[in-house]
């Protein structure tokens, strides 16, 4: 017999959230890690919020949504409170009540503001990384950058004298003809983006460098930093962070052809970090010679030194910054880490499923 379609106006429920999120869902051991991590942060939230006044959103609140808007691609604030209307596993992740009011949008945003800084999202990724050291190799490393898009057109980027054309009808600039470097132009949208092109071939966009340092047993990420986009950044990041690296023993650091440079691998041979860089040998001869190329490891940190790939293009695919929509280098840099530490999460949770 066929079933009556009754509208239901109402829905009394006394069901929990907690009891509708199936016990084997993935989110459930992130749940774990982060509510453990932000009890341990609570001291540092304290001293950004006065002891008077309107309540604000709980900050563990606001990094739990962030948190959600990265693992599932929500591309803007208006659409992850939106999620948070109906979505009862957001809810539930977020910690909010079946009825509760969900937040506007542009408070959300507002609030959000106070933890965009980078002691906050260091904080969160150093104790994340924590969690994750017995999956960790302290002897084999991997350093690598790319260019994260800024938010910021190319039209925006003029000259900073003002003796450019000036603007057409509708704003329009017309600047087919003229020459623009980074020495005379500047974005009018986000003056600390840079004009930069990855590899030869490739179109110049304007954006930042991001970097990162990975071990290489599991691919979880141990240091992120973000830079302004130029020719020798990715060689200086490197030396910032082998700086970070065990010093009791002799570590390897590998890396792409772009590092092959004498300074660099001198600098590395005297911190006794062995350089398992590739070797760049297109009319020129390579800094890393048989000294280093002889040893089987060498090969083993060139197989795995691809897998820093993996994560950027889990931040940039799933977490979004391919193109960010945040604008200034602190605010760029503070989105780059904790993107970073969700992908340790994320990597850590499938680790312990494994063990």
């Amino acid at each position: 017999m066929r079933g009556d379609d009754n509208q239901q106006e109402g829905m009394f429920s006394y069901i929990s959230p907690e009891k509708r999120v199936p016990t084997e869902h993935p989110l459930r051991p992130i749940r774990k890690m982060v509510d453990e991590i932000l009890k341990e942060m609570s001291p540092q939230f304290q001293k950004l919020y006065s002891d008077v006044g309107r309540p604000s959103i709980a900050p563990e609140r606001l990094l739990r949504s962030l948190l959600l808007q990265i693992f599932y691609s929500v591309r803007s604030e208006r659409m992850l409170m939106e999620q948070l209307q109906y979505n009862l596993l957001f809810r539930w992740f977020v910690g909010m009540e079946m009825d509760e009011t969900v937040w506007n949008h542009a408070v959300f945003s507002k609030n959000r503001e106070r933890l965009l800084n980078e002691e906050i999202a260091e904080s969160f990724f150093q104790r994340a990384l924590e969690r994750a050291k017995p999956h960790m190799s302290d002897e084999h490393f991997t350093v690598d950058g790319t260019l994260i898009e800024a938010w910021a057109g190319q039209k925006s980027f003029r000259r900073k004298d003002g003796k450019g054309k000036p603007p057409g009808a509708g704003g329009e600039v017309d600047f087919h003809g003229e020459k623009r470097k980074n020495q005379t132009h500047r974005s009018t949208t986000d003056p600390d983006a840079r004009l930069f092109k990855k590899s030869k071939g490739s179109e110049a966009k304007l954006g930042y460098l991001g970097h990162v340092l990975m071990e290489n047993r599991n691919g979880l990420l141990v240091q992120t930093f973000l830079t302004e986009a130029n020719g020798r950044a990715e060689r200086d990041a490197a030396m910032l962070t082998a700086e970070a690296l065990p010093s009791a023993k002799r570590v390897t650091l590998g890396g792409d052809k772009n590092y092959d440079t004498r300074e660099l691998v001198r600098e590395l041979r005297g911190m006794n970090i062995t350089p398992h860089v590739a070797q760049n040998n297109t009319n020129r001869r390579s800094a890393v010679d048989q000294r280093t190329t002889r040893h089987a490891g060498y090969e083993v940190s060139q197989r795995k030194r691809k897998r820093v790939e993996q994560s950027f293009g889990w931040m940039k695919m799933v977490g979004m910054l391919k193109k960010v929509k945040l604008r200034g280098i602190d605010k760029v840099g503070w989105l780059l880490t904790f993107t970073g530490a969700a992908y340790n999460l994320c990597r850590l949770r499938n680790l312990m499923a494994i063990a």
